[in-house]
């Protein structure tokens, strides 16, 4: 049996129904923007992750890659030098260099002074002129970061005179110069000493000055000169002690040679220096190399005449 049911509830379920149907629709478009934003959001915050793995990935790359090594290995160097006889023998080494794959272009200087501030300052990549005193006095007083990286030759300093030909014939008050820079004044004192012309202070180091003599029988007259000036003096004084490089620019020869000091045990060997952090790179090893061989040492021999003496 079929019952009627009142027109009104119908249409209060019919309005029941609309309204959901109205609010559901309603809500959709405001769920649908809510949603696309925190699937944007969350799209651009993995966006940016990734981005900045990339990066860091290829800043570590960057830093543990090959570019330090390639810095490191050069194919061209410039390497300080002095003017004179050591031209000669860096023309061969030069070409030894070539041989191996490394250029090498040598700048020469007139004094002892600016091969240690070009190195330092980066305007030339390796030098070779000096010993280790002079060297350790250089850093101890510009603090400079220079290291030996491999021995050259030894050139025993001399007492050379036109006036006698005698060391032991110098004349009381006789005038002697010697080189005014710390090293070599030191080590030129040392000769006298072994000569027995002064005595030095005892405990004095190698950098020796005049103000550490004790005694000086002959009451010799010692004129400190640049070490590129006192050869060049050597007819205005009774002697004058003079590195070798300095006495062969000076036209000094061995026979006006009348003192050396001892070659065995000698603390003042050469040597091509670099900078600190440079001193394991690869072509600074080429470079050694392309001056100890013997292409280089019949050079050597060659242009000194026994004045220096290979040292490796």
């Amino acid at each position: 049996m079929l019952h009627k049911v009142p027109f009104a509830i119908f249409q209060g379920i019919e309005q029941t129904f609309s309204s959901r149907d109205r609010i559901q629709t309603e809500s959709r478009p405001v769920m649908t923007k809510t949603l696309s934003r925190l699937i944007e959001k969350t799209a651009f915050t993995r966006r940016a992750g990734l981005a900045l793995a990339a990066s860091a990935a290829v800043a570590a790359f960057v830093s543990i890659g090959p570019a330090p090594a390639l810095a490191q290995d050069k194919t061209s160097v410039k390497v300080g030098i002095m003017s004179g006889e050591d031209e000669d023998v860096w023309r061969v080494v030069v070409a030894e260099a070539g041989k191996k794959g490394l250029s090498v272009e040598t700048v020469v200087f007139n004094d002892y002074t600016q091969p240690n501030e070009a190195l330092e300052r980066g305007e030339i990549d390796a030098n070779a002129f000096q010993h280790l005193p002079y060297l350790e006095n250089q850093i101890k007083q510009h603090g400079y970061k220079i290291v030996p990286a491999g021995y050259t030759g030894v050139w025993p300093i001399g007492v050379y005179s036109r006036k006698t030909s005698k060391i032991a014939d110098l004349p009381e008050g006789a005038v002697v110069g010697v080189p005014n820079d710390p090293s070599n004044e030191g080590r030129a004192l040392r000769v006298l000493q072994n000569e027995g012309l002064i005595k030095l202070k005892e405990g004095t180091g190698i950098l020796a000055t005049i103000t550490d003599i004790e005694e000086n029988p002959k009451k010799l007259e010692i004129k400190e000169l640049d070490a590129g000036i006192v050869g060049r003096s050597i007819d205005d004084l009774d002697a004058a002690v003079v590195n070798t490089d300095w006495a062969l620019k000076s036209g000094l020869t061995p026979d006006n040679r009348i003192a050396q000091e001892p070659v065995d045990g000698n603390p003042y060997r050469n040597f091509i220096a670099v900078k600190e952090d440079q001193k394991d790179a690869p072509w600074v090893k080429t470079l050694v190399s392309s001056y100890q061989n013997e292409a280089v040492k019949a050079e050597f021999d060659r242009v000194y005449k026994g004045t220096g003496i290979s040292a490796y």
